[in-house]
């Protein structure tokens, strides 16, 4: 991923990614532009999280869409995966580069804070992730992003940064508008109840007019 105009879609995966998963992110992907997919999945083991990963990783690939991994730098490097995206909590931006090389995308959560973003600018991440910008059903909101973040930091840097939190079709719109190079988006597209395919179509839509 890189510093790119227009804003584009960055996919997070649900915690479920077994049954016909795959296929709805076959669909999804079929049906418009999509930069990135990341791979989040919690509480199961190296082998199982390598096994539900690699056919997605798979779908990703043949679509050239980066495949991102969450959290997890030994499994983004098991899986020769395009980047890892971490949390505060998680691993450190510098032992993930050291691990995963110079032409891994890493990632950095910095929820609402402009000093984390510009540590994470700082130390080399290749992009950074502020929000939640509205209330998401997908975790708990802890933090709450402004416009006004979006604006200042596209504003002074190049690094690209992306909004995510509870963000839809019906919302994103001053989002693009503030300067949010990518939007990451999970229950609303996996939840669409006419499904995956016609979430991204309209996003897609949308941010073709930007």
């Amino acid at each position: 991923m890189t510093d790119t105009v227009p804003c584009q879609l960055y996919l997070i995966s649900p915690l479920d990614v077994g049954g016909d998963f795959p296929e709805q992110l076959q669909s999804a992907l079929e049906a418009g532009p999509v930069a990135a997919f990341q791979f989040r999945v919690k509480d199961i083991d190296a082998d199982e999280a390598a096994a539900l990963a690699e056919p997605l990783k798979t779908i990703c690939d043949a679509h050239d869409v980066a495949f991102i991994v969450n959290d997890d730098v030994a499994l983004a490097k098991r899986l020769g995966a395009d980047g890892v995206h971490l949390g505060q909590s998680d691993d450190t931006l510098k032992n993930a580069r050291a691990q995963l090389g110079d032409q891994a995308q890493i990632g950095i959560t910095c929820h609402d804070s402009r000093h984390l973003a510009m540590e994470a600018g700082e130390g080399g991440a290749n992009y950074v992730a502020f929000g939640a910008f509205f209330q998401t059903q997908t975790k708990e909101t802890q933090y709450q992003a402004d416009l006004d973040l979006l604006r200042w930091w596209s504003s002074i840097m190049e690094i690209p940064c992306v909004a995510i939190g509870g963000i839809t079709p019906d919302n994103c719109q001053p989002l693009i508008d503030g300067g949010a190079d990518f939007l990451a988006v999970s229950g609303s597209v996996w939840n669409d109840p006419n499904g995956p395919a016609h979430a991204v179509k309209r996003f897609a839509e949308i941010l073709s007019q930007n």
